[in-house]
């Protein structure tokens, strides 16, 4: 999808995630990612990543954020923001694409960078085929 200036509603939720950028805990990769997810009713909750030196205990900013209002029991969301600080835009890995698809369905995926380079997407362009409850 091509480049594109961020819309009104979209700020916020960008400016969360590149707050929540500032306390990533990335020692190993030094590649520090905030996101943020926006609930149906406007809240905001923002995440970072957590790296840890068994890597595979590792978490990614998207899953922080989503816990994070799963936790303070949300349950519907509309839009995920993620922001690097890299010149190619960052989309959620594989792990996260599956978190984003359970519990925020086709929602907006905005990506972003530093820079204020950003791309917005839906969910199903990203996970086209996923596996869900529909598949058990």
């Amino acid at each position: 999808m091509p480049e594109n200036k961020p819309s009104t509603g979209q700020k916020p939720l960008l400016d969360a995630a590149r707050s929540a950028r500032e306390n990533a805990v990335a020692p190993f990769s030094t590649f520090r990612v905030g996101a943020a997810v926006r609930t149906k009713s406007g809240k905001i909750f923002g995440g970072c990543n957590v790296e840890n030196a068994s890597y595979g205990l590792t978490i990614c900013a998207e899953r922080v954020a989503i816990f994070k209002a799963l936790s303070e029991g949300e349950r519907e969301f509309d839009a995920v923001a993620v922001v690097t600080d890299a010149d190619t835009l960052t989309p959620p890995c594989g792990a996260c694409r599956q978190i984003i698809w359970e519990f925020c369905g086709d929602a907006e995926i905005i990506l972003g960078n530093l820079r204020g380079k950003t791309e917005t997407h839906r969910m199903s362009a990203l996970f086209p085929h996923p596996f869900d409850a529909s598949n058990l």
